[in-house]
């Protein structure tokens, strides 16, 4: 299975097994990643599962569809490589994905 490192607010990192086809969302709710509420059940709609993507491995993932821009065009903290963690499907050219929550979804 594929590997998302998440780093939380306060700097910890926490890897996280996730099944290929599963989101990024889905990963940490499951594993209880704190920053990562996914009010909206991956809809790309609440924007409660931003995440910023490693820039080294931003490139790899489609573009976001326009309801996902919109939305991250509302949450706090937006950024160049900001992502909605429901919108990033997991497989095997992910392996080691790192995100940082924002420290505004703490």
């Amino acid at each position: 299975m594929p590997t998302v490192i998440y780093v939380t607010g306060d700097g910890r990192r926490i890897k996280v097994e996730i099944e290929t086809g599963s989101n990024v969302m889905e990963g940490a709710i499951r594993n209880g990643v704190p920053g990562i509420d996914g009010d909206c059940g991956g809809a790309a709609a609440c924007g409660t599962c931003h995440v910023l993507v490693d820039e080294g491995r931003f490139a790899l993932l489609p573009a976001p569809s326009e309801e996902e821009q919109t939305m991250l065009d509302f949450v706090d903290d937006a950024r160049q490589n900001s992502r909605l963690g429901c919108q990033i499907k997991m497989d095997a050219s992910l392996d080691g994905l790192i995100v940082t929550l924002p420290v505004a979804q703490h």
